[in-house]
């Protein structure tokens, strides 16, 4: 299949950092993937173990053994994501099912710009270059907004600044971590829908101009 395409850009890989679900053989295959290609671009989508709930005792070597094998990590853990479903889309107990659809709507905004027309189109390298400072550094935090629940999705309504604003809370993290204890060294938004760049900007200034929000000086352009 990669030998019969006319334009490889990279490889999308999706795993789980925990053990017995295919974290051996899907980092032996990202070392052949690296001998072979490693000049095209490797971005990964992973199930980082939960702060709270453990599924194997082999879960603590994996998460620090296979995180850089790739050249950026999108990392979620199933208890954000539960939480998300409970909190945000009322879903009283979610499935799998549940939880693999919002990974697949993140995934689907990622590659989006590939599949389609916009105002901003950009390639799976751009991710790495705009998001990556370090090689060492290349775990992004996922945000999703807005998350609303299906019985209130007709009469609900978000402007460009409550969208933008919703992204940076913790409760649209995909993973659990408490980001006021840092600062961001970079941000990449990816809008969908009907928005207009003259709302996008704003809603951006906005949220350069609040206090709770801490960008790293020296990346400006951040």
């Amino acid at each position: 299949m990669i030998e019969n395409c006319d334009c490889l850009q990279g490889f999308l890989m999706f795993r789980s950092f925990g053990g017995g679900t295919g974290s051996g053989f899907s980092a032996l295959l990202m070392e052949k993937i690296l001998a072979d290609y490693g000049k095209k671009s490797k971005l990964e989508f992973a199930i980082y173990p939960s702060p709270t709930v453990s599924t194997s005792i082999v879960e603590p070597y994996n998460s620090i053994l296979t995180p850089h094998q790739t050249d950026v990590c999108f990392m979620m853990d199933n208890e954000a994501i539960f939480d998300m479903c409970q909190k945000k889309i009322e879903i009283e107990w979610p499935t799998y099912g549940n939880l693999n659809r919002l990974i697949g709507q993140v995934v689907s905004s990622i590659t989006a710009s590939l599949r389609f027309k916009g105002s901003l189109n950009v390639d799976l390298n751009e991710f790495q270059t705009n998001l990556v400072p370090y090689p060492r550094i290349h775990f992004p935090l996922i945000n999703m907004s807005p998350l609303i629940a299906k019985e209130r999705i007709n009469h609900a309504s978000y402007s460009t600044a409550q969208v933008t604003s919703e992204v940076f809370e913790e409760s649209t993290q995909m993973v659990k971590c408490n980001q006021k204890r840092g600062m961001f060294m970079a941000c990449c938004l990816l809008f969908r829908g009907d928005f207009t760049t003259t709302h996008i900007q704003q809603a951006i200034t906005k949220i350069k101009m609040r206090k709770d929000i801490h960008f790293v000086d020296w990346i400006p352009t951040g």
